[in-house]
């Protein structure tokens, strides 16, 4: 009786072990499984942006206009210019409080036209439900001075010592005389495209802009010049 006890109480003992191995098993699965469900719960968060009533409303560009800050600009707007999250963010507000605008601050020496124009258009139709507020300072120069100009009219801002500068566009190309031709009448399209849209921004008229950048030199204009001519409405 004795000797039979011993082994059942070995018996008891090996099956307490082997159930904890088991279960040490069955938790490493778990854990992995659960951290896989929180990076996913974490890149749809940043997918989705901020909840609305932690809703960010100022961004800037500081630096070249280029793809990388252009993707980070766009998404920027994307989120805050949603019609769906600023109508639930209104909702939110204590009576009486508005949503407030969106400030974008700039400094750029300028760069890609068709970033630049990614960023304009985006702001175009983010303005249709929330006012953009830009504020220029340092520099202010080619592809910044129509991102400068496309705040909601009214609230472009521009920084006392900050220097502007318009230019015509720029490019280069090589390859068969036929293929430069081609080229060089895409770079007109995209010079057009850039007198167009500034000018429907300022108050500059198209003869006074191609004038400008007939000039074939960079146009410097003061703080003061600029509001002059309309790509900002005040000197901050």
């Amino acid at each position: 009786m004795q000797f039979t006890k011993k082994k059942n109480k070995a018996i008891v003992g090996e099956g307490s072990k082997d159930k904890k191995k088991k279960s040490k098993k069955q938790e490493e699965p778990n854990k992995e499984l659960q951290e896989d469900m929180d990076q996913a719960s974490a890149m749809l968060a940043a997918m989705m942006g901020p909840p609305e009533e932690e809703m960010p409303s100022t961004f800037m560009l500081y630096g070249d206009v280029n793809e990388e800050r252009a993707a980070d600009i766009v998404s920027a707007l994307l989120i805050l210019g949603d019609k769906k999250r600023i109508d639930k963010a209104k909702e939110r507000l204590p009576e009486g409080e508005e949503l407030s605008d969106i400030q974008f601050y700039i400094s750029t020496y300028g760069g890609s036209a068709d970033d630049m124009m990614a960023i304009y258009d985006m702001m175009r139709i983010t303005k249709k439900n929330r006012d953009i507020e830009t504020i220029g300072m340092g520099k202010i120069m080619s592809a910044g001075t129509l991102l400068l100009a496309s705040g909601t009219q009214g609230k472009r801002k521009i920084m006392k010592n900050c220097r502007v500068m318009l230019h015509a566009v720029s490019a280069g190309s090589m390859g068969s005389i036929h293929n430069l031709v081609n080229e060089m009448e895409e770079i007109q399209n995209i010079q057009d495209a850039y007198i167009r849209t500034l000018c429907a921004e300022t108050l500059l008229t198209k003869r006074q802009l191609k004038k400008m950048l007939d000039q074939k030199v960079n146009v410097y204009l003061t703080a003061e010049e600029a509001v002059e001519y309309g790509l900002a409405d005040e000197v901050i």
